[in-house]
């Protein structure tokens, strides 16, 4: 049995920094095995023991699996869609793993696949604020107006879309990063400016890119890809 400083644990698993577990001890919101723990000393076995910060489980992230996928055209983001090839076909892991998020049957470029469920619930939340980087190309020319329109929010779905960064590439294409993700909201944002999207590929989700991976392939994450996300989190 390998037994583990509680805020070290903590600080391993991604959850905090060592120093806000401390915090987070000494305020009494920290559970092991459904008991309130106080004592900056300690110690857990990683492997057998519940640990709970304010009422969220905290897991060993030690043996969980972290992928980025070049998802191809064509392909549903679930678990399960009858008559549709989903995500899942494309990788071949012996662990249960869930997209993160969705990427429409339309749209190309990073997925990230896991078996860490908080980490999921992390990405997926509206209410985290991760970068999303999208390249995006147009039927016919789009001016500086509507890419500053884009920018700077518009109204969409009873609500205004935030602040997003926009650059030109090219007179049809241009790059956007988000910072939320509500249903086709590219489409539906593009649409709002009067164009259409032909082509729109996911290019980074937070410290994590899509560089050279070729479309229907995936790759574990690197243990520092993986470290950033999590800290970043």
């Amino acid at each position: 049995m390998s037994l583990m400083r509680l805020q070290k644990f903590l600080s391993t698993a991604g959850f905090c920094s060592r120093r806000q577990g401390e915090e987070y001890i000494k305020k009494g919101l920290v559970k092991v095995n459904g008991v309130i723990v106080t004592q900056l000393g300690t110690k857990i076995d990683p492997k057998t023991d519940q640990v709970e910060v304010n009422g969220n489980p905290v897991e060993d992230r030690q043996d969980l699996v972290y992928l980025a996928l070049n998802k191809p055209l064509g392909f549903v983001t679930s678990c399960r869609q009858p008559g549709e090839k989903i995500v899942l076909d494309l990788v071949d892991v012996p662990e249960r793993v869930y997209p993160v998020g969705r990427l429409d049957k339309d749209s190309t470029g990073l997925l990230i696949l896991t078996s860490d469920g908080w980490l999921h619930h992390r990405l997926s939340h509206p209410s985290f604020d991760h970068e999303k980087e999208y390249d995006v190309s147009v039927a016919r020319p789009i001016p500086d107006s509507a890419l500053t329109t884009l920018a700077n929010g518009l109204p969409l779905m009873g609500t205004k879309t935030r602040p997003a960064e926009v650059k030109r590439i090219s007179p049809r294409r241009f790059r956007i990063v988000l910072q939320e993700g509500k249903n086709r909201q590219i489409r539906r944002m593009v649409g709002k400016v009067g164009h259409q999207v032909t082509r729109l590929k996911r290019t980074r989700i937070a410290n994590i890119k899509l560089g050279r991976l070729s479309q229907g392939t995936w790759r574990h994450l690197t243990a520092r890809e993986k470290g950033c996300l999590l800290k970043e989190l």
